[in-house]
């Protein structure tokens, strides 16, 4: 039995909002995620709009995709933004070291991003160049992007097809810059980080929300609160002394935590045992000690929580798919994965206090994908199903709730969740139950709320194998169905009911 229980009156707190752009994602240029998989180009037979993929914008819009970080990732800290403007064919072509050591055209560039952006209708989130790019470099990119006025670049801007600015809110001074961005300590990027965000200026009522490259979650935990200290004590005097926050040099610290079954060998992704199923999901719940100690640090110094963790890149890593390009990270994604995003959605969404982003890595066919292309075909994975199961939860407000669940293993709790009530007073509850064994006898109880009164309704999500996924041949294995409420039994304010092994619950409750 589990026992979930709401134990004080529902409200809409203000500081408990889970911001909509904590249900983002992340688009590199990294194997098949662009080339082949959003763009396929305007000359190509494949419907399209300006070269990207009709089929992946819509798809991504039922997900009412909030933000889409680009253009990295590793590769941002090598990506210089004058090689992807103007005329295609006199663009220049890079080797993209960090990703197969193929050559980038970069025929996705700036204007081709925003384009992209403005097809889905959501916010760009771009990561400048810190590791080989310069100050001026990312002061100039700015500016060309949100300066209305007549200077040099803006004119640059327009001669090459975009009249009108762009409005850029999150911006990103350099990625992993502990690692493949530069290989630096937490105080030598500190001091650079500072001086970058001096001159990432405000533009023509632009106003840009800067995120500070963060840890990983490999390292020992001193070492990740170590560099969070770093930032925050310098941080902690800005903020002491500045009223606006957008006056700030710093609004949010990254973080990197990716899920796998081992430290060197990350394992199949379709072919595993149990056991390798209990690993990842208890890698995927170290997220919550990331959380907790960073927001402890980052408290101490910031104790009305302007500082935003955004959880930049997140998801599981897994060995890549047999014959596929080592250097493209192209991995097929089972139930095992949709579990990990609804745990670790979950988790952000009970952090919301202090986690203002999130981006799923990534987008298309690299990682955790929502979205699989093969020539002209398209699928939507497990993981995706999750996304659109919990954008309910986007812009609500958290409700607390207790969990007391039976163990699955290991000290592991089996039932997992949180909850939220919408602008129209709609109450959402997710639940997962990561038992890939047995299901669950649930008591939900929420002491100020008749239940009998109340119109409820639940999706599920369910495989019955552990490595249950969708295929090119078999499109719809995997896909959200409706969970009957003749499951529910109802007593004044409880609701019992059964949550079947290795699924994923949405329950609403209405007027």
């Amino acid at each position: 039995m589990a026992k979930i229980k709401i134990e004080t009156e529902i409200q809409k707190d203000p500081q408990k909002r889970i911001s909509r752009h904590i249900y983002g994602h992340f688009a590199e240029h990294l194997g098949r995620c662009f080339y082949d998989g959003f763009w396929v180009g305007d000359d190509s037979s494949i419907p399209n709009t300006r070269g990207f993929r009709n089929d992946i914008v819509e798809a991504l819009k039922k997900l009412e995709i909030p933000n889409l970080r680009w253009p990295g990732g590793c590769f941002a800290d090598e990506y210089h933004w004058r090689n992807g403007i103007g005329p295609k064919e006199r663009r220049a072509k890079t080797i993209n070291t960090h990703w197969g050591g193929v050559i980038e055209n970069n025929h996705v560039g700036t204007h081709e991003f925003l384009d992209l952006c403005e097809q889905l209708e959501c916010e760009p989130y771009i990561c400048g160049n810190v590791g080989s790019g310069t100050i001026q470099e990312m002061a100039e990119w700015i500016e060309y992007l949100t300066f209305d006025d007549e200077s040099t670049l803006s004119l640059l801007r327009r001669k090459n097809g975009r009249k009108n600015p762009w409005k850029i809110k999150y911006w990103g001074v350099g990625n992993e810059n502990w690692g493949c961005g530069g290989n630096m300590t937490a105080e030598h990027y500190s001091d650079l980080f500072f001086r970058y965000s001096t001159f990432c200026k405000n533009f023509s009522d632009n106003k840009l929300y800067k995120i500070a490259c963060g840890p990983t979650s490999g390292p020992p935990m001193s070492w990740i609160t170590h560099w969070i200290e770093v930032l925050m004590i310098r941080a902690g005097l800005f903020i002491s002394l500045i009223e606006d926050i957008y006056d700030a040099p710093i609004h949010g610290i990254s973080l990197h935590h990716y899920t796998s079954a081992g430290l060197i060998k990350k394992g199949s992704a379709t072919e595993f045992k149990e056991q390798d199923w209990l690993k990842i999901m208890r890698n995927a719940l170290k997220m919550e000690d990331l959380l907790m100690n960073m927001s402890r640090v980052m408290d101490k110094y910031d104790p009305r929580k302007k500082i935003g963790i955004i959880v930049d890149e997140w998801g599981t890593w897994h060995e890549v798919e047999p014959d596929t390009n080592p250097g493209f990270l192209f991995q097929q994604n089972t139930m095992r994965d949709a579990m990990v995003a609804s745990l670790t959605l979950d988790l952000f969404n009970r952090y919301c206090d202090r986690v203002h982003m999130a981006n799923l890595a990534q987008t298309v066919n690299v990682l955790q994908a929502p979205i699989l292309t093969e020539g002209d075909k398209m699928i939507t994975t497990p993981t995706y199903h999750v996304f659109e199961m919990y954008k309910v939860h986007q812009d609500a407000f958290l409700i607390p709730m207790k969990i007391e669940s039976e163990v699955y293993k290991r000290k592991t709790p089996a039932i997992h969740g949180s909850a939220s009530i919408d602008e129209n007073d709609k109450i959402h509850l997710s639940l997962c139950n990561i038992n890939p064994n047995e299901g669950i006898n649930v008591e939900l109880e929420l002491s100020e709320v008749d239940l009998k009164e109340k119109q409820i309704s639940a999706r599920i999500l369910q495989g019955k194998q552990m490595n249950d996924r969708n295929t090119f041949d078999s499109p719809e294995n995997v896909k959200p169905t409706a969970f009957p409420s003749s499951y529910f039994n109802i007593e004044a304010n409880k609701l019992n009911f059964k949550i079947p092994f290795m699924s994923i619950i949405v329950i609403t409750i209405e007027k």
